[in-house]
């Protein structure tokens, strides 16, 4: 488990990885797993609900009510954010998030004649990771399972078969249980930047990439400074760790003891979250800023393979000394609130930053798995895996 690393971001706020970074820190925000062998969900709940947008560049995406996110529709707010494995049967994990919210009366309400009845807003992305150990894939309840670890802390669903301590919000977690990054093991990545005015800009990302984390040197990209794959063990993993070449599946992975293309195994899917009041173009606004760190760690990305979504909620807990006040917008009580074009900019670099290193979070948190070896585990070979 890495963190709480603690540096300067590139334009000077306060930037932490690991579990000081987790969203959770955010009041409203709460983050919850579930995870079975090789899959899992992650869950960003925040049951009041909290402004919400969506920015989608990868080529293959799977995503549920990323439409309804648009600035120009309707619905302002959602209540929780699925990030999940399964590639498109994971989608299902976010009905046992929308049920459980229902359940706990959280949603909007259709009609005052029928308080009872709620719809929650619930967005989510899946990467794909059908080809790693037993191919399990999410369900309902394993979205309800993610969704009491956040709102009750229950380790209900929690089997992240992490042995890095306590804390197992990053690393082989929840959906980042059966990422892969190239050819080594992806995982949930945290990180945060504080900025001088006191807002945070959060960031968890599932990094299950089509392009390289580092270089041809060994070393990553967003972390040049973390260490390097010697040269030794990137000619054991093949040329796929640098390029867009074939790389044999672990028969364990493959399932039929034959080599197989983990071409198909791709996407990076995360949830920007500020406390900061934004409204939903804004928030846009940050979630494709986020695009810019994702860039910045993962090269090449957003390709025609990829399915990179980054989604932003933005609370409105923390106003800044440039927030705007508006008119009362009845789609949400945040949705009235701005910052202002200085204030933005920082928000979105913050955003590109956290990202960034979340993706870096991710990779060195990550642990050798099903025969897919990790970063720590081939920059220090004497680590037990």
């Amino acid at each position: 488990m890495t963190g709480p690393a603690v540096a300067s971001a590139s334009f000077g706020g306060r930037l932490t990885t690991g579990p000081a970074a987790d969203p959770s820190r955010l009041p409203g925000v709460s983050v919850g797993h579930a995870s079975v062998a090789d899959t899992g969900v992650t869950v960003v709940a925040c049951p009041e609900g909290a402004v919400a947008a969506v920015d989608v560049r990868g080529g293959g995406p799977g995503t549920r009510e990323t439409d309804l996110l648009e600035p120009h529709n309707t619905v302002r707010e959602a209540h929780a954010i699925v990030l999940s494995g399964g590639s498109a049967f994971g989608l299902a994990a976010a009905d046992g998030v929308m049920r459980g919210l229902a359940e706990r009366g959280h949603g909007f309400g259709v009609t005052e004649e029928f308080p009872d009845v709620r719809v929650p807003i619930v967005p989510a992305a899946v990467i794909f990771d059908l080809l790693l150990g037993e191919r399990d894939v999410p369900d309902a309840d394993m979205g309800r399972a993610a969704l009491a670890d956040a709102l009750d802390g229950s380790d209900a669903g929690s089997n992240s078969g992490s042995d890095s301590g306590p804390d197992s919000g990053s690393g082989c977690v929840g959906a980042g249980t059966g990422a892969m990054a190239g050819a080594i093991k992806g995982g949930v990545g945290r990180a945060a930047v504080t900025l001088a005015d006191g807002s945070t800009v959060a960031a968890i990302v599932v990094a299950n990439p089509m392009g390289a984390v580092a270089g041809p040197d060994g070393r990553l990209w967003a972390d040049p400074d973390r260490g390097a794959i010697p040269e030794s063990a990137l000619a054991a993993i093949g040329e796929r760790f640098v390029g867009l070449t074939k790389v044999p599946v672990p028969k364990d992975a493959a399932g039929d003891g034959g080599d197989g293309d983990v071409g198909k195994l791709n996407t990076t899917i995360g949830c920007i979250v500020t406390d900061a009041a934004l409204t939903q173009d804004q928030a846009k606004r940050l979630a494709m800023a986020g695009h810019d760190g994702l860039a910045r760690a993962i090269r090449p990305a957003h390709l025609p393979m990829d399915g990179d979504t980054l989604f932003c909620l933005a609370t409105g807990t923390f106003r800044a000394a440039g927030a705007l006040e508006g008119e009362k917008d009845p789609a949400g009580p945040s949705a009235s609130d701005s910052v202002d074009p200085a204030a933005l900019a920082l928000l979105s670099a913050a955003a590109a930053d956290a990202v960034e290193h979340a993706i870096v979070d991710a990779v060195t948190a990550a642990e050798s798995r099903a025969g897919v070896p990790s970063f720590t585990d081939l920059a220090q070979p004497g680590r037990a895996g």
